[in-house]
């Protein structure tokens, strides 16, 4: 019986990789040949690390803070060399990114608050960290077509007795969706 699970958790992590190569390899492809090489590793590291939140969020209905801390680090370590190279880029780049941080995770805070923490506090800072790499103008929509497409996936499951309609959903899978939606348009 140990084997069986064992296999079936191996071949879930194998899926798991395979469809992560597939999305990255077909965002590369299909548009990082247009963008700067800051553009191309800020975006590579939000597809990427968004992807873990994903898998955490599908088999622990968690984020783990470390993840969050590992975006935000990775963010600081993009950031920095443009603030040196073109300090007036760089600042506005610092800005747009926390007005995306704020609007991100302001957003999120406010449902979980209200919703009597309906919405699970890694997602609130899942979407903080995220929205320093979209920035404030690709962080409302990502939000939008993520919480939009689940949602409507909710509906489906309930209408189609699948969940209750107390039984949750995890968020990342959806809000990744958004984020690669995002990445794929601009």
């Amino acid at each position: 019986m140990k084997t069986i699970l064992t296999k079936r958790k191996e071949c879930k992590d194998v899926l798991y990789c395979v469809c992560f190569i597939a999305v990255l390899s077909t965002w590369i492809i299909t548009c990082a040949a247009q963008l700067t090489p800051y553009l191309f590793l800020k975006t590579t590291m939000l597809i990427t690390l968004s992807y873990i939140a994903v898998v955490f969020d599908i088999s622990t209905k968690r984020i783990p803070n470390t993840l969050v801390l590992l975006m935000v680090a990775g963010w600081l370590l993009t950031i920095t060399p443009m603030i040196f190279v073109d300090t007036e880029l760089g600042i506005r780049l610092l800005t747009d990114s926390i007005y995306g941080s704020l609007i991100g995770g302001g957003l999120f805070l406010l449902v979980y608050l209200l919703s009597r923490k309906g919405l699970g506090g890694g997602d609130v800072k899942f979407m903080a960290a995220a929205g320093l790499y979209l920035g404030f103008a690709k962080t409302v929509p990502a939000i939008l077509y993520g919480t939009v497409l689940a949602s409507l996936t909710g509906l489906v499951l309930i209408l189609i007795h699948k969940i209750g309609r107390k039984d949750s959903l995890p968020l990342a899978p959806f809000l990744f969706i958004g984020i690669m939606i995002i990445a794929f348009t601009s």
